[in-house]
């Protein structure tokens, strides 16, 4: 397979660092971007960017064309969580998930795109989560944000199909990554004499499957396939076999059951 262009957003740690290194070892050129300065990754050259931040992204994007010419792959990885009760939510906590995990796919796109259409080619990689197909209690701005991603990949695909770029999402289940140490947790729920309790139990539910989850390894393999491939499936699952076949059964179970297995899963009484 010739070497392929490819850029991968959040590549410091977790899902984007193991998927850029599988990438480099295949023999592609990876850049990898990160908030705050960070040392390359094997031949992974890795740039800062704030997805948040278009002109930061642009000239990311830009220093890349100059260097290599073209973009063959952006794969959409940087994200974050907040856990908390949706009610409760301050604008600054809405802004933040909303501004990263969708805003920040939106930037990348919209960067790269021009340049993929004047090749007639290319391929972008979103990387939703199997919470962009049902809500997850106390991580409903986290869905809203994959929701969002979801929506916005399938008009994407559709009107990038003249110019023969590809358009992918592709929906983790839990993985044992530093996101679980890194999610951001709402004090105004924590602190609510109504939400706490339902809070803190969903949470330590939510955790522990995170923590029991994949190896990252399994969802790079995953990456790797899209990118070799010519015409990757549109979707992507991939995660613990019951989270996988569970998100598949949201098609034809009724909601009705399906809440009820959400409110059962997750403690919710």
């Amino acid at each position: 397979m010739q070497p392929q262009i490819i850029l991968i957003t959040g590549a410091s740690s977790g899902f984007g660092k193991i998927t850029a290194q599988m990438l480099s070892e295949q023999g592609h050129i990876v850049y990898g971007t990160s908030r705050k300065p960070s040392e390359n990754i094997g031949k992974v050259r890795m740039l800062v960017v704030d997805v948040t931040n278009s002109l930061s992204v642009r000239q990311a994007v830009e220093q890349i064309i100059s260097e290599q010419g073209r973009m063959d792959v952006l794969i959409n990885n940087a994200g974050m969580g907040i856990g908390g009760a949706l009610e409760l939510a301050t604008e600054e906590e809405v802004s933040m998930q909303m501004n990263t995990n969708f805003f920040g796919v939106v930037n990348m796109c919209k960067a790269v795109l021009p340049y993929m259409r004047k090749a007639r080619r290319g391929k972008i990689i979103n990387i939703s989560s199997i919470g962009g197909v049902m809500g997850i209690p106390y991580q409903g701005f986290y869905s809203a944000s994959k929701f969002a991603v979801e929506g916005y990949s399938e008009a994407l695909a559709l009107e990038v199909h003249p110019f023969h770029i590809k358009v992918c999402l592709v929906q983790p289940g839990d993985f044992n990554t530093g996101f679980t140490d890194n999610r951001n947790i709402s004090e105004l729920t924590g602190q609510n004499e109504d939400y706490a309790d339902s809070f803190l139990r969903s949470l330590k539910i939510i955790e522990k499957e995170e923590r029991n989850g994949c190896h990252p390894r399994k969802l790079g393999a995953a990456i790797c396939k899209i990118v070799a491939r010519k015409n990757p499936p549109f979707r992507t699952k991939v995660g613990p076999l019951v989270q996988v076949l569970f998100a598949k059964s949201k098609s034809w179970l009724p909601d009705s059951m399906m809440q009820y297995a959400l409110r059962i899963f997750y403690a919710i009484r």
